[in-house]
């Protein structure tokens, strides 16, 4: 979805005359409201049973994508696009949890990887598709959710496992989802309007502050509360808190890339959404090659290597784009390098950053877990967007190249903290430095396997 979108963001600016910025709350409304509740409703599952939220989330999604489809203008598509990440958000992990229920845990690593190269088979196809649907009407991009989405309630109905629930009690602290989206929109909204607002006028102070302060109270709720939405016990787990960072890093980098190179090809070289879409299938082509193809190596080497050097490539690409970059469309020479090496480091840091993270949980937290790493992939994708609006702005064509360069050198620098994670990862875990996982509130959380 998110390739799709991206490609139809310059269409859905014409139809609506919006200003990137404007935009830019097509794709961050839903990452923010998804990353809000993806822990809770990673919980939800563990405490109802992941089949019924999942099938539930794929319905909500089938509807509010009808919504999008429909909506008459910016604010309503925005609206339905948040109803879209509560569908989402009741998705993702509990399809990873369904996932990890049905293997055993010694095969969790490829089970966890396969699953993130699906991710990546479906990015592969997003930008045809995307650029064709455009073609049409960027409508059809959401169009194209319900059959999907009715096709998957059916069989997804009648051949799904029934996991027994985990866990019983209060769910997690709703206060905090609240907090924690208020958090990020208002680092997004500050970050956006600063180009236009000023970097020190009181819309862009205030938000800042706004960001500072719910963001302070959620990290002191999540401390306190009983039930928190973070629970900071579980950063303190081998290995999650680190590949934790690495998702952050990375993703804001991968954020940037993604709607960068969409930008740079229909406003800069002026190509169509159908052009843009075959320029970029080969670096999504690439990413479940490439993690179905290592899998067995990284059971034998470990995490930390492949992320090192996926972050490693990563960087390479979009230091590629600095150097190499033409306003004059030369796609072998500019883009087309840059793809391959991105798509590459993609396929050996993302999915691998995902495996080092869930596969340190205790079984009981698999949902809640999962949740959490992508609750920071989402994070990071909105920020990385907000941050490309802001080095950007609304300066797009031939005299912003030096503002695609700076956008493109953050990522690298980003995409070099991320080998750095790799080394971390790499370090041998002593078992004393373990935390005790069981929460003062009683709750059964198992051992720490796998």
């Amino acid at each position: 979805m998110c390739w799709i979108v991206n490609v139809a963001l310059p269409a859905l600016g014409r139809d609506f005359h919006a200003t990137l910025g404007d935009l830019s709350w097509v794709l961050n409304a839903y990452a923010i409201t998804l990353a809000a509740l993806l822990v809770v409703a990673g919980r939800l599952g563990d405490r109802i049973g992941q089949r019924p939220i999942f099938l539930a989330g794929v319905a909500v999604f089938t509807v509010a994508s009808l919504g999008c489809a429909l909506a008459p203008n910016l604010g309503l598509l925005v609206a339905a696009r948040i109803v879209q990440a509560i569908g989402a958000a009741a998705q993702l992990p509990t399809s990873l949890a369904l996932l990890l229920a049905a293997v055993p845990a010694d095969r969790r690593t490829t089970a966890t990887r396969s699953w993130a190269a699906v991710g990546g088979l479906a990015a592969a196809s997003g930008p045809v598709l995307g650029g064709l649907l455009v073609q049409a009407d960027w409508r059809w991009v959401f169009v194209v959710n319900l059959p999907i989405g009715v096709l998957t309630l059916i069989f997804g109905g009648l051949s799904l496992p029934h996991p027994a629930a985990r866990e019983s009690g209060r769910l997690p602290d709703a206060l905090g989802a609240v907090l924690i989206t208020a958090a990020v929109a208002a680092l997004s909204g500050a970050l956006v309007e600063a180009p236009d607002w000023g970097w020190v006028s009181p819309g862009t102070l205030g938000l800042a502050a706004l960001a500072v302060l719910a963001g302070a109270w959620f990290g002191f709720r999540s401390l306190r509360h009983p039930r928190p939405l973070l629970e900071l016990h579980l950063l303190r787990l081998p290995r999650f808190g680190v590949a934790g960072l690495g998702t952050l890093t990375f993703n804001v980098a991968f954020a940037i890339m993604l709607l960068s190179n969409v930008l740079w090809c229909q406003e800069v070289w002026h190509w169509s959404a159908l052009r843009t879409g075959l320029a970029l299938v080969p670096g999504p082509a690439l990413v479940p090659i490439v993690t179905v193809l290592t899998t067995k190596a990284v059971h034998r080497f470990g995490h930390g290597r492949f992320v090192t050097v996926g972050g490693l490539l990563f960087a390479a690409g979009m230091l590629w784009r600095v150097v190499f970059l033409s306003v004059r469309p030369d796609y072998p020479r500019d883009l087309l390098p840059s793809m391959i090496l991105g798509g590459i480091g993609v396929g050996l840091a993302m999915g691998t950053l995902i495996a080092a993270g869930v596969q340190s949980l205790p079984g009981p937290r698999a949902a809640t877990g999962s949740a959490l790493v992508n609750s920071a992939r989402q994070i990071s994708a909105s920020i990385g967007v907000a941050l490309l609006v802001t080095i950007v702005g609304s300066r797009i064509g031939a005299g912003s190249s030096d503002d695609f360069r700076w956008a493109w050198a953050l990522a690298a620098a980003l995409s070099l903290a991320t080998a750095a994670v790799g080394l971390l990862l790499s370090r041998p875990v002593r078992p004393a430095a373990a935390p005790d996982l069981e929460p003062a509130t009683g709750l059964t959380t198992g051992t720490a396997a796998h």
